[in-house]
């Protein structure tokens, strides 16, 4: 080779001069092969595209194969022990000091088994994309392909996708930790301010309930502000019944109980009660009678059945007992003006 002549050997750059050989952009095999031959340049080629080239692609495959493999088992690990302890809810609730109905044994949640499944399914996913998007570009930088035009222009893109999405990354990252802290699942009755309804789908982005008039309401989990999860572990049948100033309080709420009793036992409800009714007392003084409250603990989604029923089993009952159940009604004193005369 001449002194001062530049040759390009497959993705080797060779410049000779006088005192020292450089080489750029060379695989160690490559170089090796075009030493040992004195400076043969096809079977240096040729080493370089069949040999050299196709086993560093195939080891970046085989490692990124490799780091997506065990950051599934990973990942799945981790969502397990975070989101599916081996604690139950209902176990948490006790160490906490929160009283629990011994009907609702502690259980391993279904729900919340499913739920680890899709978040370790969503991160494994990223994981998988960004670990693979890498490993492509270095498959690329390995061929000779020149990649700060692509990394340059993607970077471009990224920033202004970023300015664009910044609303649908919010609303993301909103349902990943709704997700994460078990907010509310499908089946769930939910308020979400504006909407309440059933839960009949979740996604990343939005939930979708289903209200108690049969409209869906599709709400982008972002815009969430607070949520009211009305049948999560249990709920609670409440109970207003007003009765009139002079009724005998004693009387009017031994006949409420009996009779919320003896609804919690028939043969429709006695399957999702979970407590015995109780009477918590006075609730209120209102300008039309005395408001007394109960409560009944049941399954989740059964309270609204019983509270119409034990509404409809105290009427009849007060009904038969002459407890006056009170109505809007007014004292009007009629005053005379001084100097007025009088009619008639």
């Amino acid at each position: 080779m001449a002194p001062g002549r530049a040759t390009t050997v497959g993705r080797m750059r060779i410049v000779a001069s006088t005192d020292e050989e450089c080489y750029e952009e060379t695989g160690s095999l490559c170089r090796w092969v075009y030493d040992q031959t004195d400076g043969n340049e096809t079977l240096a080629n040729l080493t370089d595209w069949f040999v050299d080239i196709p086993i560093r692609i195939v080891l970046v495959v085989v490692v990124a194969f490799v780091i997506t493999r065990l950051a599934r088992r990973w990942v799945k690990r981790l969502v397990a022990k975070v989101v599916a302890p081996d604690v139950s809810p209902t176990e948490r609730l006790e160490q906490l000091g929160i009283e629990v109905p011994s009907a609702l044994e502690p259980t391993k949640s279904v729900r919340r088994s499913a739920r680890a499944e899709s978040i370790s399914v969503l991160l494994t996913s990223t994981i998988v994309v960004i670990v693979w998007t890498i490993a492509t570009m270095m498959m690329l930088g390995i061929i000779g392909i020149d990649l700060a035009p692509l990394i340059a222009g993607a970077g471009i893109a990224g920033v202004a996708l970023g300015f664009g999405a910044q609303t649908l990354v919010r609303d993301c990252i909103a349902g990943l930790f709704m997700m994460l802290e078990d907010q509310y699942g499908i089946g769930d009755w939910i308020d979400l301010g504006e909407a309440s309804g059933a839960v009949e789908d979740i996604s990343m982005r939005t939930t979708v309930l289903r209200g108690i008039d049969g409209t869906v309401w599709h709400v982008p989990n972002g815009v969430v502000q607070r949520v009211g999860n009305k049948s999560q572990l249990w709920s609670v049948a409440l109970v207003d019944i007003d009765v009139a100033y002079d009724t005998d309080l004693a009387k009017a709420q031994e006949a409420l109980l009996a009779t919320a009793t003896d609804v919690c036992t028939s043969d429709r409800f006695a399957d999702v009660v979970l407590e015995e009714p109780e009477i918590l007392g006075v609730e209120a003084l209102g300008a039309d009678g005395i408001t007394l409250r109960l409560i009944v603990r049941v399954e989740p989604g059964a309270q609204w059945a019983l509270q119409r029923s034990i509404r409809e089993a105290v009427k009849h009952r007060f009904d038969t007992d002459d407890i006056e159940i009170p109505f809007p009604q007014r004292t009007v004193w009629m005053r005379a003006t001084p100097g007025a005369e009088s009619p008639g």
